[in-house]
C-alpha cells in the first residue's frame, strides 16, 4: 500500500500500471505524480459515489461492460493463443539470410513523394533554385517520413537490383539510389506505384554488418510477433468457420 484515501487502499500495483500506461521511464519525480493523480481519482470516485446519481447512467454501465468484455477477452486469448515457440536457430538463420543479402555498399538517402507529375516538376524546379531538400520534403512530401525530411535508414542490397532483392525499398527507387553519386538528386522523377518520387543520396559507405548478439534481440522479437499473429489468425479463422456471420 503507497496510500490511504479514507480507509481505501491506493496499492503498488496500481502505481505500477499507471506508470507502465504513462509510457514514461519509473522515476521518483514520476511516481509522486502518478501517486497524487491515483488519490485525486479516488478523492473523486468517493465523492461521486456518495450521490448514487451515477451507478445507473447508460454511459456507467456502458463503460463497466466494455471493460468486462475486454477484460474477458484478453484472458481469454492468453490462454487460447499459442505462438510456436522461436528457437535460437531461427534467429541466426534469418541473421544469416539478411547478411546474405546485403552489398558491398549502403545508402543513406531521402525522398520527397507527390501525387502527380506536375507536383514533382515543381519539386526539382525548386530544387534546382537552390531549396533545401529536407525542408522542401517536411513542408510537401506525402511520404510518412516528412518530419524526418525525407530520411530514409541506411540500406545495402547487391546490385544491380532486383526485384525483391532490395531490402523492401522498391525497385524503381532502388535503381535510380544506386546511379546517383553522393549528395545528388535525380534529375528526373522515379515514378511507382501511381505516385512520383524525388531521391537525394546523402552518403555512400562500406556496408555494415552488425554484430549477431548486437541485433538477435530484435530478430527474436520480429519472429515472434509473427509466430503471435499466426497463431492468432489460425484461432479466428477456426472461430469464423464455426460461426454464423452476417454483414
Amino acid at each position: 500500500m503507497i496510500a490511504k484515501v479514507n480507509n481505501v487502499a491506493i496499492t503498488e500495483a496500481q502505481l505500477q500500471r499507471a506508470i507502465q500506461q504513462s509510457g514514461l521511464p519509473d522515476s521518483p519525480n514520476l511516481r509522486v505524480a502518478l501517486k497524487n493523480q491515483l488519490i485525486s481519482r479516488e478523492l473523486f470516485r468517493q465523492d461521486a459515489e456518495k450521490t448514487h446519481a451515477y451507478d445507473n447512467r447508460p454511459e456507467v454501465k456502458q463503460a463497466m461492460q466494455e471493460a468486462k468484455d475486454a477484460a474477458i477477452t484478453q484472458l481469454y486469448l492468453r490462454d487460447v493463443i499459442k505462438p510456436a515457440p522461436v528457437t535460437e536457430e531461427q534467429v541466426k538463420a534469418q541473421f544469416d539470410t539478411i547478411v546474405a543479402s546485403l552489398g558491398d555498399k549502403e545508402y543513406k538517402s531521402r525522398l520527397i513523394q507527390v501525387g502527380d507529375a506536375a507536383s514533382a516538376a515543381d519539386v526539382l524546379a525548386k530544387l534546382k533554385a537552390g531549396a533545401d531538400f529536407a525542408q522542401l520534403a517536411q513542408q510537401v512530401s506525402l511520404a510518412q517520413n516528412k518530419a524526418r525530411g525525407g530520411e530514409l535508414d541506411w540500406i545495402s542490397f547487391k546490385t544491380p537490383a532486383q526485384e525483391g532483392h532490395t531490402q523492401n525499398l522498391p525497385l524503381p527507387i532502388a535503381q535510380a539510389l544506386v546511379a546517383l553519386p553522393a549528395g545528388g538528386v535525380t534529375s528526373t522523377p522515379v515514378n511507382w506505384n501511381n505516385a512520383y518520387f524525388i531521391l537525394k543520396l546523402d552518403q555512400v559507405r562500406p556496408t555494415q554488418v552488425p554484430k549477431y548478439e548486437a541485433v538477435k534481440a530484435v530478430l527474436r522479437q520480429q519472429q515472434e510477433s509473427a509466430a503471435l499473429e499466426k497463431a492468432t489468425l489460425a484461432v479466428v479463422g477456426n472461430l469464423v468457420k464455426q460461426a454464423k456471420i452476417e454483414q
